[in-house]
């Protein structure tokens, strides 16, 4: 079964290809993603990392986290799921009258 990984604290030079090339010494990689910013298209610093197996993903977190890449300790943990976010967006949900004073 697949093992999800977290990547953070990863250099805005990291590519998913350098990524990749770490985490293969610990097994094999399925996937590689590197989060980037929807308006800029620039890295957010994290990125996720799928290994084949349970224990390639276990060997690599115990090998990784705060290990040294491009300059950065590495944060790699268990990727967790997507907890439920509201479609709002969050933000003050204060609401104005339209009296106001002045």
């Amino acid at each position: 079964m697949n093992k999800r990984l977290y990547v953070g604290n990863l250099s805005y030079d990291t590519s998913e290809d350098k990524l990749r090339a770490a985490f293969e010494k610990f097994g094999t990689v399925t996937d590689v993603k590197i989060m980037q910013d929807r308006n800029t298209s620039q890295p957010r610093g994290f990125g996720f990392v799928t290994m084949s197996t349970q224990s390639e993903g276990e060997a690599a977190i115990n090998g990784l986290n705060g290990a040294d890449l491009d300059g950065r300790n590495l944060t790699v943990n268990e990727a967790r799921p997507l907890e439920n976010r509201s479609p709002s967006g969050g933000g003050n949900t204060r609401r104005f009258s339209k009296s106001r004073r002045f």
